[in-house]
């Protein structure tokens, strides 16, 4: 069936964005799509300048009405059977087949109401995959902007909106929805438009596998003041119309006690949670559970850097759940100030210390990610309800397709991230690797290790390894940080993922380079079996359980897993030797990493228990 669609370029002065943005779709394959320039009064030579383009259709408005009475009169004067592409003239086309991707995702589906691309700057960095937003400030964002592109939200995905700075408006959506509302002149227009959408039960999608160059608000720089006024009096609109409406999304109310702006595992997946619970339905106070007289006295940053979660924590004062959760070490539970307690902690070793089941049994009931730590917890008698609540996964940055180096004279190439202590077998994954392979073989180990204890000297302490010059290479990458969206890059430059350890509470960066499409190699033991087995994976056997001798002082007098040497060794040599048969386990494990394990079917655990205890 050949579609009928209309690209409508609104247009107001500045010709020489309107000529690059003109020249650059001409460059594109639209096939027989019609374009048509809504000229909004210009004042400039963009209308003489616009003879030039016999391609086009020039519609020429006697004075600027705005942006959406503009676009408007470009929907009414299309062809009434024709789809609407709405495109801002700040933008620069440099993929051939933009639109071709954009009809096709339009039309993968009935309900498909609207669709986005994905847009980029010219600097290298991300400005859209989708919006949100909040009736808190009635301030919508876009997903994923100001972070470097990398790639990241390159697939189809449903979204709770996009940005109109290009929209694809199936001409069913415009014959159920209408065109743009006229209560709002600039601003807003988009974000009501897709809420209305979405009232008719329409989705809308960010098309990922099309990326366009956005000079963002380039066609409305100037008079800022004006603008900012603009803004304004529309969000006092759209306040109007759609605040309540936003609020009564929210079916449960909770308070979350934990951590969030550290780079510690806890505060990653406590934000990830938060986000979850939010995008479901759940509205989620924050408070953070340390801080002085706590044993980590450190003052939380209150600038969060998502505007999301500045929201949810401002809301502290303002909502009085009566669930309460705890998410954090299992020795700060007592701050937990709810009038019904939960208690969520994780700890790598076979029991619980004394002091962290004498809070616990404070608690109304504890959460815990694993049968592991639920048995743990049993075994050091704790009487209150045990419920199970895995950790997760973000599958729109941790996913088998992106970004990714070559390896080097294409090495086959194992990773490993840890922390340097004795629970990570940092010594055990260099010298059992340096003794598995020889320098003239095509592998390699990239060891990133983060060390926090000055008291240990990293340089010595490899160098006591007496590692082998003729055996396995291994590359060092230490006391990097790496951003989060860095991250998936590093896995999938990478072929298989070792994680020998003593004992893990979940075992994230596991999780994160499965979802990547890399064969692990991992202990047979603690909570990381929830998700991690020889279906998936390439478990190695345990020799027996040993006492956890660490600095940690949660560990005395309980006792961690010893990895078997020889079998980890086996394991590596058969995956290295076995190289298409391992992806084949690999691709295995991102396929359950997405179906089981994200933060969405974590969060929809958490609500399920929520509605139970009557939040």
């Amino acid at each position: 069936m050949k579609r009928k669609i209309t690209l409508i370029v609104l247009t107001w002065n500045r010709w020489y964005l309107t000529e690059r943005c003109l020249d650059s779709l001409a460059q594109t394959n639209i096939g027989d799509a019609k374009v048509l320039v809504v000229d909004n009064g210009s004042t400039d030579s963009t209308l003489k300048n616009l003879e030039n383009y016999d391609w086009l259709d020039v519609i020429s408005l006697d004075k600027n009405y705005g942006y959406v009475r503009g676009n408007n009169a470009g929907i009414e004067a299309s062809d009434p059977d024709s789809d609407i592409v709405l495109l801002n003239n700040d933008l620069q086309f440099t993929q051939e087949d933009w639109l071709e991707r954009l009809t096709d995702c339009a039309h993968e589906q009935d309900d498909i109401g609207i669709v986005g691309a994905r847009l980029i700057n010219n600097e290298g960095r991300l400005l859209h995959a989708g919006t949100y937003i909040l009736p808190d400030d009635c301030w919508g964002q876009q997903i994923g902007s100001g972070s470097v592109d990398y790639g990241q939200y390159e697939f189809r995905r449903e979204v709770s909106g996009i940005v109109f700075a290009c929209a694809y408006i199936k001409r069913s959506t415009i014959n159920e929805v209408g065109v743009l509302s006229e209560d709002f002149i600039s601003y807003f227009e988009d974000t009501d438009y897709c809420l209305r959408v979405t009232e008719a039960g329409k989705k809308i999608f960010c098309c990922g596998d099309v990326t366009l160059m956005h000079d963002e608000h380039g066609s409305t720089k100037g008079d800022g003041k004006k603008m900012m006024k603009l803004f304004r009096t529309s969000q006092r609109v759209f306040k109007k119309k759609w605040k309540k409406k936003l609020e009564n999304n929210y079916d449960q109310e909770v308070r979350w006690q934990s951590i969030i702006n550290f780079p510690t595992g806890y505060a990653t997946s406590s934000r990830e949670f938060v986000l979850a619970l939010e995008k479901q339905g759940t509205k989620v106070s924050y408070d953070y559970i340390y801080g002085p007289s706590t044993i980590f006295p450190v003052v939380e940053n209150t600038f969060y850097g998502d505007h999301r979660i500045n929201l949810i924590a401002s809301r502290s004062s303002l909502i009085q759940p009566k669930v309460s959760i705890a998410y954090s070490q299992g020795d700060v539970l007592y701050r937990n100030n709810g009038r019904y307690k939960v208690g969520f902690t994780m700890l790598e070793v076979n029991g619980f210390p004394f002091e962290w089941v004498r809070q616990a049994q404070k608690m109304d009931e504890i959460w815990v990610p694993s049968q592991f730590a639920k048995e743990a917890y049993l075994s050091c008698g704790l009487t209150k309800p045990i419920y199970k609540i895995p950790l997760g996964i973000d599958t729109d940055i941790f996913r088998p397709d992106g970004n990714f180096i070559d390896s080097p004279n294409d090495d086959y190439v194992f990773l490993s991230l840890f922390e340097w202590g004795e629970r990570k077998e940092p010594e055990l994954i260099l010298k059992t690797f340096n003794a598995t392979f020889s320098a003239d073989e095509d592998v390699r180990l990239v060891a990133k290790i983060m060390n926090t204890d000055p008291s240990i000297n990293l340089r010595e302490r490899i160098a006591n390894l007496e590692l082998d010059p003729n055996g396995g290479r291994i590359d060092f990458i230490v006391n990097r940080e790496f951003a989060r969206e860095d991250l998936p890059t590093l896995y999938r430059s990478s072929d298989c993922f070792l994680s020998p350890s003593k004992g893990e509470g979940w075992n994230m960066p596991l999780m994160e380079a499965m979802a990547c499409g890399l064969p692990c190699i991992a202990t047979d033991w603690s909570a990381q079996t929830e998700f991690f087995n020889s279906s998936n994976g390439f478990p190695i056997e345990v020799t027996c359980l040993e006492p956890a001798k660490a600095k940690c002082p949660y560990y005395e007098g309980f006792y961690w897993a010893k990895p078997d040497k020889e079998h980890f060794r086996y394991l590596m040599r058969q995956v290295f030797e076995n190289r298409e048969d391992a992806a084949k386990i690999g691709t295995i494990a991102a396929i359950d990493v997405a179906k089981n394990w994200t933060w969405d079917s974590a969060a929809h655990k958490i609500r399920q228990r929520l509605d139970d205890i009557g939040a």
